[in-house]
């Protein structure tokens, strides 16, 4: 386990960042990756679950960039105390494959978005940026096809899955908003399709959000195949269709 000092004149605004991986060669690569942007400050790093969460509460970093396969605690245990240790900590999970059940299991544990380990440097930073601001970040094509893969939705129109709670309080608008965003879409694509303002749209989620109890855009989208709103073609594996 690594800390770092503090960052320097000017950076005090900057995301603060734990870096958690097993692997001491991906967890300096991470570290010297985001290390140059100035508004991002790495402030230790981690091994393994367990140390995470110990630095987790030590550090109190912004975001915890988290592997998902590690020893002692994986990535998924790891997630899942610090959403209720560390509210306000937001992880964002790394994994090396794109059909890795483990990300949707860290999803659900309460992580906030997804990349896969190959994701470039500015992809990265983008990514610890947007989920800091409080933005899930989502990789659709990866997002349905592991969504498909082991999220169970409804295999027959003659016998549907119990409602999610929340959904029979949805607006029309809200589920057709709902549906967009679990097909990808993000917040000015949503803007644009329904021809309102991304206001409007922002409006619209946060009513979602709170009817569906979820806490970010991941879990609206595996809420919405466990719901049976979407469903994943089974063809190319990249794409998903609203069902009704």
């Amino acid at each position: 386990m690594t800390d770092r000092g503090h960052p320097g004149n000017g950076a005090g605004t900057a995301v603060k960042v734990l870096v958690v991986d097993d692997q001491p060669l991906v967890r300096r690569g991470l570290s010297l990756i985001l290390s140059p942007d100035p508004s991002l400050h790495v402030v230790g790093e981690a091994e393994d679950g367990e140390q995470a969460v110990a630095a987790a509460l030590r550090l109190r970093p912004d975001v915890v960039v988290m592997d998902i396969r590690m020893p002692v605690l994986d990535g998924v245990g790891a997630t899942e105390r610090l959403a209720r240790v560390l509210p306000d900590c937001r992880v964002l999970a790394l994994s090396t494959f794109d059909m890795d059940e483990y990300v949707v299991a860290a999803l659900r544990a309460g992580a906030h978005g997804f990349l896969p380990k190959d994701v470039s440097p500015e992809d990265l930073a983008a990514a610890i940026r947007t989920v800091h601001a409080g933005e899930a970040v989502v990789a659709p094509r990866l997002l349905t096809r592991l969504i498909s893969a082991y999220v169970r939705a409804p295999v027959a129109a003659a016998a549907p899955a119990p409602p999610a709670p929340g959904t029979g309080e949805l607006t029309p608008r809200e589920v057709e908003v709902w549906r967009l965003i679990a097909t990808g879409l993000d917040n000015a694509a949503i803007s644009l399709a329904l021809d309102i303002s991304q206001s409007t749209v922002k409006n619209y989620i946060t009513s979602i959000f709170g009817k569906l109890d979820v806490r970010d855009r991941a879990q609206a989208v595996i809420a919405a195949y466990e719901s049976g709103l979407v469903t994943a073609r089974t063809g190319n594996g990249d794409q998903a269709e609203g069902s009704g």
